[in-house]
């Protein structure tokens, strides 16, 4: 019994002593100190935070650079490869998209070391690439694009980026590529002409590659060499065999596409794979003015919005978190401007 009573008395000099500990902080402004609560590892709720968005991506994309044994630094390509090599040297792209047909004619690893490396070879850091038919590659006829890409061409060890990155990539060899927010798949139309099978199959990985990306939340665009939505000149048509890849970019909602070929520039309206120009379309960049002679158009389709065959240059752009992008094309041989911004879908 005693022992009880003195526990109990404990007990109220305790809650007595607490009470006027309590009081004194209540007169004094100050707060009563809240009992704290130790949860299990796994039991603590984390805040929801806000995504941070991806830094804006900065790229020039240009195809159908160098003519045969050129290494004139005043050149319409010489010209480009500088203004190129700069931005890379100085980090003001995160980079650069060639757009198929490197050097002409036929080349092989001694004509890109002599004479492609000498204009455009400071640009090879921050290159991703796509091989063309014909002038970068014809099976059984001039397949060194691959071996120049991955340095293995005796005198030119530097790689680009993208085989620094994945290591050897066999010319037409598929490959996607996130930068930022936005997703890019690297397509040789080579296929096409070479072996539609393989390029059939490729449609379906294109498939599967931007639902892939557009599931994660990706902003996507396509990069191949011949293009579809152009206008005709006295050499190339629209390559109407490469409609199977333009149902796919549009079932997936591509933004943007960008390709060359046509030795001029054209861009179209946000198009869908109808030839309509629409909302949620893709607006197709063609941009073939490397250095190689200009083509004259020989038709105008509607759904191209802008174009000129008079100027050398290449395209900049700058594709932010949201979706939305913008483009500026720099001439370096010519009066051809084109510039403009497409906003968030």
């Amino acid at each position: 019994m005693r022992r009880n009573r003195v526990i109990a008395g404990a007990t109220a000099f305790l809650l007595a002593v607490t009470g006027l500990w309590a009081a004194s902080l209540a007169i004094g402004g100050g707060e009563v100190p809240q009992p704290r609560t130790t949860l299990s590892p796994g039991s603590v709720p984390s805040p929801n935070k806000p995504r941070v968005p991806a830094p804006d991506v900065r790229i020039a994309a240009v195809g159908d650079m160098n003519g045969v044994r050129n290494i004139e630094p005043n050149s319409p390509s010489g010209r480009n490869g500088a203004a190129i090599t700069r931005l890379v040297q100085k980090n003001q792209i995160d980079a650069f998209l060639g757009l198929g047909d490197f050097q002409y004619d036929t080349p092989r690893c001694a004509d890109y070391v002599k004479y492609w490396t000498r204009l455009w070879g400071g640009a090879k850091p921050k290159l991703y690439w796509v091989s063309a038919p014909n002038h970068d590659w014809q099976p059984g006829r001039n397949e060194d694009l691959d071996n120049f890409m991955n340095g293995q061409c005796p005198g030119a060890p530097a790689k680009a980026a993208i085989n620094r990155q994945r290591g050897f990539i066999g010319n037409g060899d598929p490959y996607s590529k996130d930068f930022g927010n936005w997703h890019f798949a690297f397509l040789s139309s080579a296929h096409w002409r070479y072996n539609p099978a393989k390029a059939q199959a490729l449609t379906r990985w294109l498939d599967s590659d931007l639902a892939a990306a557009k599931a994660a939340g990706k902003y996507l665009a396509v990069v191949y060499h011949e293009p579809y939505f152009t206008s005709n000149t006295g050499e190339h048509k629209r390559a109407a065999d490469h409609k199977p890849w333009i149902d796919v970019m549009y079932k997936h909602r591509v933004r943007l596409t960008l390709s060359g070929s046509q030795h001029n520039y054209e861009r179209s309206c946000p198009v869908n794979n109808r030839d309509q120009c629409v909302s949620d379309g893709m607006t197709a960049f063609q941009v073939s003015t490397g250095g190689i002679g200009l083509r004259s158009f020989t038709s105008s389709p509607s759904f191209i919005v802008k174009r000129f065959s008079n100027t050398h240059g290449f395209l900049r752009m700058t594709l932010r978190d949201n979706g939305s992008f913008s483009w500026n094309f720099v001439p370096t041989s010519g009066p051809g401007k084109d510039a403009g911004t497409r906003s968030a879908p």
